[in-house]
């Protein structure tokens, strides 16, 4: 299968060896996406980039990480005109807000509004204010196109099919994906070959990971102090990474890197 935009990246996360080819993928597309956004060509001084950022702004670890890349002037000026809108629409909400009359049986109620449903229209309006990030967004949209491309070149790629029998599983969240869009995309035929591949496949790494854990448990018992570790030395970060995908274990994304 000739090699395009999206299936380039792909083969590099699936050649590169990794826990999860997807996270592979999911952290070049941040990266990128941070580059975008603060990165030498300043499409932050863009004005259709910077209303879009000034309509989503940033979830927090996003602005942590915005924070951690360096450029403080374009940070800065993302945040200025942000904060412009978010005052004018903190007027508004301002403007119409009426609490909600409590009756007196309400106030013996121990039970409170339960988590992610809003009581009020401020509460509702700092709920979506919280659920929305530019980043978070941007490279969301294109990871779909990465499923897409993996599903097709499963089909017709020989080569990415035999990375993939050969390779270690995916993390537990990226599994998920994949077994809920294999569900939709796939005949009923390729579903039983797709299936009967990945799912042992991921028992087989699951346990392979349990076993580098329970001998890097192992090597703080002086018994096995002079022993080899073995694959167990990254098995923490490892294992934080099937377990929930990302790379626990790198080290900021900076402008200077």
């Amino acid at each position: 299968m000739k090699e395009q935009l999206y299936t380039i990246p792909l083969m590099d996360a699936f050649r590169a060896g990794d826990e999860c080819p997807f996270c592979f993928v999911e952290r070049s597309l941040e990266e990128h996406t941070m580059d975008f956004v603060l990165g030498s060509g300043a499409s932050y001084m863009e004005d259709d980039v910077r209303a879009e950022t000034d309509a989503a702004g940033f979830c927090r670890t996003h602005y942590k990480k915005m924070y951690e890349y360096g450029n403080r002037l374009g940070t800065g000026l993302i945040l200025k005109t942000h904060f412009k809108k978010l005052n004018q629409e903190l007027d508004e909400q301002i403007k119409m807000f009426a609490p909600s009359r409590t009756s007196l049986m309400s106030r013996f109620k121990k039970s409170k509004n339960p988590a992610g449903d809003s009581r009020t229209s401020i509460g509702a309006w700092a709920l979506a204010k919280k659920d929305r990030c530019y980043i978070c967004d941007f490279y969301e949209k294109t990871y779909q196109r990465y499923l897409d491309t993996f599903f097709e070149m499963y089909r017709k790629d020989p080569e990415l099919k035999e990375l993939f029998l050969k390779g270690k599983g995916f993390c537990i969240p990226h599994f998920g994906q994949l077994a809920e869009e294999a569900d939709c995309v796939l005949s009923d035929k390729e579903k039983q070959e797709f299936f009967g591949q990945l799912l042992p496949l991921m028992k087989q790494n699951m346990e392979r990971l349990y076993e580098d854990l329970d001998w890097f448990c192992d090597k703080f018992d002086y018994r096995y102090k002079d022993a080899d570790w073995k694959n167990s030395k990254d098995a923490l970060q490892r294992g934080m990474q099937k377990a929930a995908g990302g790379y626990p274990a790198d080290p900021p994304y900076t402008a200077d890197r």
